[in-house]
């Protein structure tokens, strides 16, 4: 339950510096923030790859398989 309280007050106060940070940057030189940035419990997401044969089964030949989602690493 501990951790759970911690998630949740992280997951609040995360949202509370993104908004002041977006606030106080300069437009110009940097991107807007995400709570994730200031979250320590946020997983860091990363693209999935797949290559452009799995692209075209899906896109062009509209077939989802199982096999036609494994992540190439």
């Amino acid at each position: 339950m501990a951790e759970g309280r911690s998630r949740d007050e992280w997951s609040r106060m995360s949202s509370l510096l993104a908004l002041i940070a977006t606030a106080h940057r300069d437009p110009k030189k940097t991107r807007a923030f995400k709570p994730g940035d200031f979250d320590p419990f946020a997983k860091p997401t990363r693209p999935i790859k797949v290559g452009v044969e799995v692209l075209k089964e899906v896109f062009i030949d509209q077939r989802l398989e199982a096999g036609a989602w494994r992540a190439q690493s």
